[in-house]
């Protein structure tokens, strides 16, 4: 997120003040100084501040109490407690009591913008999500989804096709919501109070895919011990959910075709027409045009499917969407797993973002889940390390230990040998991340979790530059 706002910063000792106001200025900042609980109480009723960094030790009114009050007036306001203490009880007390973050002195640039950005970021989140929550109706896609302009674009398709009784064809990788999207056509369509029944073509034996949506009669093959309704019976007046329609056995598939067209259907071994009413939708992780040009799928079907077609984009497609969900996930596992782990770092961040997810939303709920399971205080690159690319990540996969030797003496002092081990893991790593980079500086900073000046001083002391890179292939 874009380093700007209105930051107050609340502590008694002056120095501190003036170090945490200049790196503020720096980074584009708008800092205010108080000196004491009571001016926090004061200036965050009168400011209004983005983001409020609270020492914790302080005369007239200490920092839990400020916290506690501030928090009654503004729940939403992001506190980051700061300490002179490394008693974890303190930390304790503060994050019950409505902290974001807690970070202890002697303070740290990096540590103290990283607590920042993660703050104003989780913030920005919560309020698209009451904006979503406020602006949708009962199908809630966006909120489930996204804050991206594709999202907004298939809510108000969902809510369009919700109205009608058209059979939809939704199209998406594996992955991408299919089934979220039709749940969200039936919650908007007057079937919400009906049955959602949702049948993955693909699970279904060919030999039983007959019986399983059209139901049979007692007798009618071996193991047919009773009579038993079959999915188009069951979600009748209410919605059929056909996912991975192209597993449909060529066999079933005029028989399909003849229910959907004439609202009826007839049991295996059965001779009694039933009538019903159901909503159909179907999903295909691919076109299926390809699959009717090969013979493999009724032109016809094909045709009578996609009255109204909706495709969802990959998540690679909508970036936006990918923090959003990441919160979320976070904040999901979080309360499964009983853990305080306070969110993601920078460079955590920027591994999400610049990853393909060829999962798409599966494979990010997955990687988020195991990143919460491995993270003691936050998430890092090295808890994402299969989706690889930071520092951290090279050093825990080896890939920059194959690129390093450590050119001192072995007769050399520690020190000096320790030294030029992390120079070389350094350099590596530095040159590595341009090379994924393009020669782009300011994304390999990123990615490598430093500032631009920090990787521009670097890379002059190693002597690299973009020209002498080589080719990543």
């Amino acid at each position: 997120m874009d380093a700007t706002g209105r930051v107050l910063i609340v502590d008694d000792d002056e120095q501190v003040l003036s170090l945490i106001e200049d790196w503020m200025r720096d980074e584009g900042f708008e800092p205010t100084l108080g000196t004491n609980g009571v001016e926090a109480l004061r200036l965050t009723e009168e400011l209004r501040p983005d983001i409020l960094l609270l020492d914790l030790a302080m005369p007239e009114m200490n920092g839990i109490e400020a916290l506690r009050r501030i928090k009654d007036r503004d729940p939403d306001l992001p506190v980051v407690v700061i300490s002179g203490s490394t008693d974890s009880r303190d930390a304790v007390e503060a994050m019950k009591n409505g902290a974001s973050d807690f970070l202890t002195k002697p303070l740290q640039r990096a540590h103290i913008f990283r607590a920042v950005h993660r703050a104003m970021s989780e913030r920005l989140l919560r309020s698209q999500i009451r904006t979503l929550r406020g602006r949708l109706g009962s199908t809630n896609l966006a909120e489930a989804m996204g804050p991206s302009e594709v999202v907004a674009r298939l809510d108000t398709e969902v809510r369009r096709v919700a109205q009608s009784d058209f059979t939809v064809l939704i199209v998406g990788e594996t992955g991408t919501g299919k089934e979220l999207v039709a749940t969200a056509i039936h919650d908007a369509s007057d079937r919400r109070d009906r049955d959602f029944v949702a049948v993955d073509c693909g699970a279904v034996p060919e030999a039983l895919f007959e019986s399983e949506l059209f139901g049979h009669e007692k007798g009618s093959f071996t193991d047919a011990h009773r009579s038993r309704p079959g999915r188009f019976e069951i979600a009748s007046s209410g919605t059929l959910f056909l996912d991975e329609i192209l597993n449909t056995p060529p066999a079933c598939q005029a028989k399909f075709l003849r229910a959907m067209q004439e609202r009826v259907i007839q049991r295996v071994g059965g001779d009694r027409p039933i009538p019903v009413d159901v909503r159909i939708v179907a999903a295909a992780n691919q076109e299926l045009e390809a699959e009717v040009a090969a013979g493999r799928f009724r032109e016809d079907l094909y045709y009578r499917l996609s009255e109204f077609p909706i495709r969802i984009p990959p998540l690679r497609e909508r970036r936006q969407d990918v923090l959003y969900l990441s919160q979320r996930f976070l904040d999901a596992t979080r309360q499964e797993l009983g853990k305080e782990v306070a969110g993601f770092s920078e460079a955590a961040l920027d591994c999400l973002l610049d990853h393909t997810w060829p999962g798409n939303v599966r494979e990010l709920r997955s990687a988020i889940r195991r990143a919460v399971l491995l993270a003691e205080d936050e998430i890092l690159p090295r808890h994402l390390a299969h989706l690889g690319t930071p520092i951290e990540t090279a050093l825990e996969t080896g890939e920059v230990r194959e690129q390093v030797s450590v050119p001192a003496p072995v007769d050399a002092p520690l020190k000096e040998q320790v030294g030029r081990a992390v120079e070389a893991v350094e350099r590596a790593a530095i040159g590595r991340a341009l090379r994924e980079a393009g020669g782009n500086k300011a994304q390999a900073a990123r990615r490598l979790g430093i500032d631009y000046k920090t990787l521009y001083l670097k890379m002059k002391k190693y002597g690299l530059t973009v020209e002498d890179l080589p080719d990543p292939s």
